[in-house]
């Protein structure tokens, strides 16, 4: 028998296989899968996605949030987070949080050979930005919510990138 609300299946929602991310970004990080557990939920304050990232992918461009804090925890498979510090791995049962407004970039890369599974969880924030440390991409929401990206100077990517 299907779940009602506040019950829910995350293998009955659909999977976004996208990225915002302009090239050359976009096929560093693609194909993943996310699925809006936050959304589906009607959560408002919260986001929520369970994300299946492939061998060889990367989860974002090294970044950080000027306005959301940020939480991952590692499901199925094993990751490694790369920060300021350095580089960890990460496997099931571990997790990593990152405070609005720390200045430093994070990111997961699978170099393993199988997916691996994660929750990502933020708090929801339209004046949120972030930074990217290691290349030339600036991210800000619109006023819609959806994610703008630009060159560090406010310039737009050509379609070529």
């Amino acid at each position: 028998m299907p779940l009602k609300l506040p019950a829910l299946d995350p293998a009955t929602l659909s999977a976004r296989t996208g990225s915002g991310y302009p090239e050359p970004y976009r096929s560093r990080v693609l194909p993943r899968e996310k699925r809006a557990l936050g959304d589906a939920l009607g959560l408002t304050k919260i986001g929520v996605n369970l994300t299946t990232l492939p061998p060889g992918k990367e989860s974002a461009m090294r970044h950080w949030h000027t306005r959301e804090d940020e939480l991952v925890y590692v499901l199925e498979g094993e990751v490694v987070l790369v920060t300021d510090a350095g580089e960890q791995r990460l496997t099931a049962g571990m997790c990593a949080g990152f405070a609005a407004g720390s200045r430093d970039g994070h990111q997961l890369v699978n170099r393993s050979d199988r997916p691996a599974r994660y929750l990502e969880i933020s708090n929801r924030d339209l004046e949120d930005g972030a930074e990217y440390p290691d290349v030339d991409l600036a991210y800000r929401k619109g006023p819609d919510g959806r994610a703008l990206f630009t060159h560090k100077d406010g310039s737009p990517f050509s379609e070529s990138g």
